[in-house]
């Protein structure tokens, strides 16, 4: 990290120069003056008292300035936050990185549990190319080659909207119906907290297997009826076994 290049009062002949002195982040966090003392703004803390210090230094891999956030927690140590709006409030910054951990964690079950990101559409008409050569040249196509492009790229758009609608469905449901999806969940976790929400891989499960009962309370054909009551006490004791293991 550097800091900006002082800039002199008359121009002189060649570059000015644009790095100016070079600073180490670690060396920030030694100087205990420069921290102010306030009260965490993260979710969940209260009455907890951190240190901060906020500085703008130009980044060399980017060659612009960055906002840097050095936060001194009393239990959980240091922690060095990056911002590119220089606008920014520092507290704000802080708020916004405690709920990365919740973000990262609804993406991770958008892929894992949902699918919303696993999506995999082939376009048989598409020109192949090399592998990291760019993009291709649309231009050059007809308008039917474009217009399949278009197809492809909305089936991606779909997928993933769809897969959000669902996860939204399955955090409705552990919301508000979270003692009934307990009660259907009937497999094993290493820590389970039936008086908390279930999460959605949780409440995914709780549906899958409720499922055969869900169809055969509710139908009308009777042949139909009695193929899924025939498959239900099977279907009940193979799929906890599969998940334990």
């Amino acid at each position: 990290m550097f800091e900006s290049a002082p800039q002199p009062e008359r121009r002189r002949r060649g570059r000015p120069r644009f790095y100016g002195k070079r600073v180490r982040l670690r060396d920030l966090l030694a100087n205990s003056d420069a921290f102010e003392s306030v009260p965490s703004p993260v979710y969940g803390e209260t009455n907890l008292m951190i240190a901060y210090r906020c500085v703008d230094l130009l980044w060399r891999p980017v060659r612009r300035q960055v906002r840097f956030v050095l936060v001194r927690h009393p239990t959980r140590g240091s922690i060095i936050l990056m911002c590119s709006d220089l606008t920014m409030d520092p507290l704000d910054v802080i708020i916004l990185y405690g709920y990365r951990f919740k973000i990262e964690l609804g993406f991770r079950q958008a892929l894992h549990v949902v699918g919303t990101y696993a999506y995999h559409f082939w376009m048989a008409a598409m020109t192949p190319i090399r592998r990291v050569t760019g993009n291709q040249y649309m231009h050059h196509k007809s308008e039917r080659y474009r217009q399949q492009v278009r197809r492809k790229l909305g089936a991606y758009h779909n997928h993933v909207q769809l897969g959000c609608i669902v996860q939204g469905l399955l955090q409705y449901l552990a919301i508000t119906r979270g003692s009934t999806v307990w009660q259907l969940f009937r497999s094993w976790l290493r820590t389970m907290h039936i008086d908390q929400p279930p999460s959605e891989l949780v409440v995914a499960h709780a549906l899958r297997s409720s499922l055969p009962e869900f169809l055969a309370a509710g139908l009308a054909n009777p042949i139909l009826a009695k193929f899924l009551r025939d498959r239900l006490f099977k279907a009940h004791n193979q799929v906890p076994q599969r998940l334990a293991a």
